[in-house]
């Protein structure tokens, strides 16, 4: 069984009483945090202690899917009670540097950039043509269409697939990477698409263009993610689900799909 719960499905910024994307893997053997956006900690710990989570996940490094990695540095280093301090952090190519970056204007109060996420974090990068393997999990990438360097995520664990596709603009070749997937999790920014000077550029889809690239996959469940609440949230599930073709999950923080 695949066990995920959302921690935080809004865009750029927090939705009311939501933060950034983030999801808990619950799989085989492993807790996996994908992504770790702003204001999602919070409701991480309803569901799992900081130290209990095996492995953190990063699918591309803009602040709004990696920012709360900031406090569960802090949170490993300092929070009393916990029974471990080290948890593997997967960062996409580059992830060292922009860490370093993150690093130099953040250390202060007698700690220095030097080994500041590394104290507390087993930092790597993945190679993205290369399957991950995470004990009874395994994890493929697949690059996307973003305004940086981005990848989806295929996590595959006794015999349950689910996809998560990150920040996307309209790509075909997601939809073989997300075939027949259990679950599909999928981002639906944008209401309508967007005005003609930004359809050459785009790195994010419509909640319609989810949908219709679930049912492309043949996926059985979709989950819809990284929206504004400002756009109405029953507006958003019903673009999705007409180009799904059948009811369509909302993230919402503390929503559990199990994979059975």
């Amino acid at each position: 069984m695949i066990r995920i719960t959302v921690l935080g499905g809004a865009a750029a910024c927090p939705n009311p009483a939501q933060g950034c994307s983030a999801y808990l893997v619950e799989a085989g053997d492993r807790r996996l945090l994908l992504d770790c956006g702003p204001d999602t900690l919070a409701t991480l710990q309803e569901y799992a202690a900081i130290d209990e989570v095996s492995a953190v996940i990063i699918s591309h490094l803009h602040a709004d899917h990696t920012l709360d990695l900031v406090p569960l540095r802090y949170g490993l280093k300092y929070m009393p009670g916990l029974t471990r301090r080290s948890v593997q952090l997967w960062l996409p190519p580059g992830g060292k540097a922009f860490l370093a970056r993150l690093a130099a204007a953040l250390a202060s109060g007698g700690e220095t950039a030097e080994g500041f996420f590394e104290e507390v974090f087993q930092v790597a990068e993945y190679v993205p043509d290369q399957p991950l393997d995470l004990g009874t999990v395994r994890v493929r990438f697949h690059p996307t269409r973003h305004f940086i360097p981005c990848w989806a995520c295929r996590i595959e664990s006794a015999g349950r697939v689910i996809v998560y596709l990150a920040d996307t603009g309209p790509l075909p070749e997601l939809v073989p990477f997300a075939e027949r997937a259990d679950l599909v999790i999928c981002e639906g920014t944008y209401l309508e698409e967007p005005g003609s000077t930004l359809a050459e550029h785009r790195g994010h889809l419509t909640a319609r263009e989810a949908g219709a690239l679930a049912a492309a996959a043949g996926a059985a469940r979709l989950l819809l993610t990284h929206f504004w609440a400002t756009l109405g949230v029953e507006a958003l599930r019903q673009e999705a689900e007409d180009g799904f073709g059948q009811p369509v999950d909302l993230a919402a923080p503390g929503l559990v799909i199990e994979i059975p």
